[in-house]
C-alpha cells in the first residue's frame, strides 16, 4: 500500500460538507463555493471551489471542476483542475484532462485524458 498526504477528505463526515447534492437531485448550471462540496446526485455544468470537491460513488458529473482537492469515486466527464491533489479511486471514472500538483490513480479506476503536473 502507499501513503498519500492530503487525503483526510476520505474520512470526512457529511457534517464537514457545507453543500451536498443528494442522489435524488439533478442540477444544471455553474456552482461557486468556498467550502467542501459533496456530490451524490447528477450535476451538469461547471464547478468552482476554493476547497474540496468529492464525487461520491454513485454520482454522475458532466462538468469541468476547479478546486483545491478533488476526490473522484463516481463518474466525471470533464476536465479537472486542482491546486493540490486529484485522487481517482478504484471505483472512479474520469473522462477528461487532469491539471494538478499531485495525482493518484488507484488500480482499477478508468481514466481517459491527459495529465499535466504543475509546479508551485
Amino acid at each position: 500500500m502507499f501513503d498519500v498526504k492530503d487525503t483526510d477528505f476520505f474520512e470526512m463526515e457529511d457534517e464537514a460538507f457545507d453543500t451536498i447534492v443528494e442522489d435524488d437531485i439533478f442540477f444544471k448550471g455553474t456552482i461557486k463555493l468556498k467550502k467542501p462540496f459533496l456530490i451524490r446526485g447528477k450535476l451538469e455544468g461547471k464547478i468552482f471551489s476554493d476547497s474540496d470537491v468529492v464525487v461520491d460513488s454513485n454520482a454522475v458529473v458532466n462538468a469541468d471542476i476547479t478546486a483545491d482537492r478533488i476526490l473522484i469515486k463516481g463518474k466525471v466527464k470533464g476536465n479537472v483542475v486542482a491546486k493540490s491533489l486529484v485522487f481517482v479511486t478504484s471505483s472512479g471514472v474520469l473522462d477528461g484532462d487532469i491539471t494538478t500538483k499531485k495525482v493518484v490513480l488507484e488500480p482499477g479506476c478508468k481514466f481517459s485524458g491527459k495529465c499535466t503536473m504543475i509546479n508551485e
